[in-house]
């Protein structure tokens, strides 16, 4: 995961992790390793490896490969349900709400698609506590897609006889962005955001803006 993925978006990854050794072995190691290879496939030696350190030092910061995961998958969760959150707190209608948090939700798969393929499709590997952890995190965000529409439905402007369904399908398909998006691709996040959000309202059946 290059610099270009973690600035894009207006949103730079990782500054809470410390020291900078620690965030060398998320950012350019286990992220890269666990997306190209997969989980189960990538060793503690290859992210010490690509960090340019050895075994040993990775343990310092990490003592296990499983922790490492944890670590991606709790922040990437955390912005993923702050992103969602933050557009339904916005202003204007449901209409208005669901397209911000559908473009934002997308924008930042798309800018983030290295880490965000191992934050949304990586959780079977984690350990049964930690995954019961990020399982609450994507319930809690499945809520506010739900409260949106919810919203929509009592106020007229959404037409969606299942409410639980139809915000599956709407995060469904903003996640899975993280596996198809490709960087050198004629368009770009921002983009695709914005095409997902139209899609999205016609879905639910309200008229996009413009």
């Amino acid at each position: 995961m290059g610099s270009a993925e973690e600035t894009a978006g207006g949103y730079r990854p990782w500054s809470e992790v410390t020291p900078d050794a620690a965030r060398r072995l998320l950012v350019a190691a286990a992220v890269e390793a666990f997306a190209e290879r997969g989980y189960h496939a990538t060793t503690t030696r290859d992210i010490a490896g690509r960090a340019g350190m050895s075994p040993a030092a990775l343990y310092i910061h990490y003592k296990t490969k499983e922790e490492l995961l944890h670590r991606i998958s709790r922040i990437g969760h955390d912005k993923a349900l702050d992103i969602l959150e933050t557009a339904a707190a916005g202003p204007g209608t449901a209409a208005d709400r669901l397209g911000a948090a559908v473009r934002s939700f997308v924008l930042w798969h798309a800018a983030h698609h290295t880490t965000a393929r191992v934050v949304q499709y990586e959780l079977d590997a984690l350990a049964p506590e930690h995954r019961d952890e990020i399982v609450q995190l994507r319930r809690q965000s499945d809520a506010v897609v739900r409260r949106i529409l919810g919203d929509g439905v009592a106020a007229g402007e959404f037409h969606v006889p299942d409410v639980p369904g139809t915000t599956l399908a709407v995060l469904s398909l903003c996640i899975d962005v993280a596996r198809w998006f490709n960087a050198a691709g004629r368009r770009t996040p921002e983009e695709v955001g914005e095409l997902y959000a139209d899609l999205v309202l016609r879905m639910v059946g309200a008229a996009p803006a413009g």
